[in-house]
């Protein structure tokens, strides 16, 4: 198992959106108990079959690197975490579906690990009002997730699905929505997981399956890290 061939993710989304339990629900399959704020990046691994029941299957590692900081942080953090956005295969966006304010971040969050974020204040966005240009030439494979779906009465959550569906067009990308404390959200066979599956198969496609993938995006093949918190068991 351990020559696998592997895909980079990015998992990007403000602090508190519940990134970290994501990754672990992910990754272990598990409820994360007691999760902890990020410094810096956090690095674990799914085993995901790619275009499983079919003759083509293969079985990849998939690392999914948890971001820490702030969107809004000084020019000195983005620089700090650029170092992470080498070598990408994929990006999953993540928002707290209670938090308006942690969606609208999501298209901060993906200009400045494609590379396009020139300016401090990022990207102005009000109900999906922002200039889609921006993204046009990007080819690397996207995931809007949106985390505590159960924290949002049942009266409401219309509401709120409509207010944040324009994500999923915006980025020409798949939606979860889901609760990081039910893995239920993910159970095998249901829709969620089904989007998932297709996003991993997508990212591994770009990766291995896609002529000149090491040129996606502007990314380059720099510098690997090795980071503590990342595992192969």
């Amino acid at each position: 198992m351990a020559s696998l061939d592997r895909v980079k993710v990015l998992v990007l989304g403000d602090s508190g959106v519940g990134k970290s339990s994501l990754v672990h629900l992910l990754c272990q399959n598990q409820v994360l108990g007691n999760p902890s704020w990020t410094v810096g990046c956090s690095v674990d691994v799914r085993i995901h079959d790619y275009k499983e029941g079919t003759a083509e299957e293969k079985t990849y590692y998939v690392e999914l690197w948890d971001v820490g900081g702030s969107v809004g942080s000084a020019s000195s953090a983005k620089s700090t975490r650029a170092v992470f956005y080498s070598s990408v295969n994929g990006i999953i966006l993540v928002h707290d579906l209670t938090n308006k304010k942690s969606s609208q971040n999501l298209y901060r969050w993906s200009l400045e690990a494609l590379n396009k974020d020139s300016s401090p204040t990022g990207v102005i966005v009000t109900n999906g009002d922002y200039d889609r240009e921006q993204f046009a030439e990007n080819l690397l494979p996207l995931l809007v997730i949106g985390t505590k779906f159960d924290h949002i009465p049942e009266n409401k959550r219309s509401d709120v699905l409509a207010r944040t569906a324009f994500l999923s067009e915006d980025f020409n990308a798949e939606e979860i929505n889901l609760d990081c404390t039910n893995p239920r959200y993910l159970a095998a066979g249901s829709s969620n997981a089904v989007k998932l599956s297709r996003f991993f198969d997508k990212v591994i496609e770009k990766r291995y399956f896609t002529k000149d993938s090491n040129q996606m995006a502007g990314f380059s093949e720099r510098k690997r890290f090795n980071f503590k918190t990342l595992h192969y068991d």
